[in-house]
């Protein structure tokens, strides 16, 4: 017999598993270029020159190059478009976002003018590292219907497990199979209780196979997906000088992300031989993740043109918390007529906590001063993302996930390039980036390409600095990870206005 329990307006469950995919490990492993509007004018490519708040969080010993204690602030307008393509049906829409981007401060300290340790900087800088926001709706006759969602994770569950014991509710049911059977069975439940599936023998508690009431293979369907959040980054910094031509430098990174998702597919048909024609799935999701890492950073000055960095990034170590919500509503006609159905368990799954490790990345760096004309900078980076790792390892499901990143991820290289020329108080800015995709098919998440340009003004202690950045992706989107797996072509670009402010001592 299964274990009731008493129905409140909204109940929390723990539940042992859930969907975990590649998709959301990658939304944390992977950042944009954000920061000061100096650093994205340029693109990002920082590593060799240093003297910015952002170029702190990819090489740490840019603080030391700085020639007197500096804090800045940044503000960014961001402006998110997505084109949409199911199934031959296109649909667009635009997001716009205002964030505190970036605000952070160094301190130096001038050592014994005897020893050849000649500077030595302390610094702290926060960068959101990446936007969670995006807002985009699908549109098209599909091939395949939202109940091989449900008929696939029902397979194989005892038909008694799915139906309401006397005094039972649909609240105390699901959170009771979430807290003994897992997320899979209460997906199960969802289905048989909104009529979308049937047990093969209604006569048998222990049948475990299932059919859908939903026939034919045409189905008019509309997907919806809004997200907020982001994903920041904070960094305590320390570096040295040596000699004026060699600076070390160590970051200790805090990270911490806030991701909230919801989904809302309605499908209809008008199949005769269907029993359910309307189906409306909603679910609702919330990540909190927090994290540490470490970086290591050089910046060698060859000459009074040429500057060389070299950074290396440790792993990050993410402990990742996520709670959702579900409801369903079907709609259809049998022998006694139209009917619906309401299946809302308002029941709030918290799911266990686990680990997400983020690979490490190397990053090469190269820049050239035309004195105090202008500069030209280059920078280079790359990380395993098939080395991106679920834990525990020794969790079945997290197994299967871990196999599925080896067979799927490869490395991914980017190249940023930068450029400089200035006219007595002004800075004229340009960069140029390219991230490849993680994937090696390189459609499930395409290359990232993005454009900027910027300027800046100086009164003596006072900088402001304004950039104009846009960068396109192109990516796959599957509806569902199980059974409903067809995917939205979609085109995303995002357009940002950056303006920051600077003060020197």
């Amino acid at each position: 017999m299964k274990k009731i329990y008493i129905t409140v307006a909204l109940l929390c469950v723990t539940v042992t598993s859930f969907g975990q995919s590649i998709a959301d490990g990658l939304r944390l492993g992977t950042t944009d270029i954000t920061g000061t509007a100096r650093f994205r004018a340029l693109g990002g490519a920082f590593g060799a020159l240093g003297g910015d708040l952002s170029a702190i969080g990819i090489n740490p010993a840019s603080s030391v190059i700085f020639t007197r204690g500096t804090a800045s602030f940044t503000l960014a307008v961001d402006s998110y478009d997505n084109d949409v393509n199911y199934f031959g049906t296109s649909n667009s829409t635009s997001n716009d976002d205002i964030s505190f981007n970036q605000a952070g401060g160094v301190f130096l300290i001038e050592a014994n003018p005897n020893s050849k340790w000649n500077k030595i900087a302390l610094a702290f800088n926060y960068d959101r590292s990446s936007n969670f926001d995006d807002d985009f709706f699908a549109s098209g006759i599909g091939n395949t219907s939202i109940a091989s969602y449900f008929s696939e994770f029902a397979q194989g569950v005892p038909l008694e497990l799915l139906e309401l014991q006397n005094g039972e509710s649909i609240s105390s049911l699901y959170q009771f199979l979430g807290e003994q059977e897992g997320f899979g069975a209460q997906q199960a439940l969802l289905g048989f209780q909104s009529f979308i599936i049937d047990p093969v023998d209604f006569d048998n508690p222990n049948n475990t196979v299932y059919t859908s009431n939903i026939a034919g293979n045409a189905f008019d369907q509309q997907y919806s997906l809004v997200s907020e959040g982001y994903n920041s980054k904070a960094s305590f910094n320390i570096a040295a000088q040596y000699d004026e031509r060699l600076s070390f430098g160590l970051n200790l990174n805090s990270h911490f992300a806030d991701y909230t998702q919801s989904t809302l597919l309605d499908e209809s048909n008008d199949n005769p031989t269907s029993l359910i024609n309307g189906v409306r799935f909603e679910n609702n999701l919330r990540t909190i993740s927090n994290g540490f890492s470490f970086q290591l950073g050089t910046i060698a000055k060859v000459n009074q043109n040429v500057r060389i960095g070299l950074t290396y990034d440790s792993p990050t170590w993410y402990t990742i918390s996520e709670e959702g919500s579900q409801r369903i509503s079907t709609s259809g006609s049998d022998i006694d007529g139209d009917f619906t159905t309401l299946v809302n368990p308002r029941v709030t799954n918290i799911f266990q906590d686990y680990e997400l490790r983020v690979p490490g990345k190397y990053s090469g760096s190269f820049a050239y001063l035309f004195g105090k004309n202008g500069l030209i900078s280059f920078d280079y980076s790359y990380s395993d993302f098939s080395n991106l790792t679920f834990r525990p390892t020794n969790d079945p499901f997290f197994q299967e996930q871990n196999q599925k990143i080896e067979n799927v991820l490869k490395g991914s290289s980017t190249f940023k390039v930068g450029g400089e020329y200035r006219i007595k108080e002004w800075s004229l800015r340009a960069g140029y980036r390219f991230q490849e995709s993680p994937y090696q098919d390189g459609e499930t998440l395409g290359d990232l390409t993005g454009y900027s340009v910027g300027a800046g003004y100086s009164w003596r202690t006072i900088k402001f600095d304004i950039a104009l950045d846009r960068s396109e992706q192109d990516r796959n989107q599957v509806l569902f990870n199980t059974g409903l797996t067809s995917q939205a072509a979609i085109t995303r670009s995002n357009t940002a206005i950056v303006g920051t402010l600077t003060f020197s001592l």
